[in-house]
């Protein structure tokens, strides 16, 4: 999920370059869900060990 976050950003950073700004910002829209998707499940993961580490 992390790597399609990136691959997004770069897109967006690309169309930004080449002035495609409605692209643009959707490609940084998808990329900044992605990335805070990522984010929530990754503490989700961390406290679920920390749960079945102490049990």
């Amino acid at each position: 999920m992390l790597y399609w976050a990136a691959v997004f950003f770069v897109i967006a950073l690309i169309t930004g370059m080449f002035g495609f700004g409605g692209l643009a910002t959707v490609s940084a829209g998808v990329a900044q869900v992605l990335f805070f998707v990522f984010l929530a499940l990754f503490v989700l993961t961390l406290i679920a060990r920390a749960i079945r580490a102490q049990t």
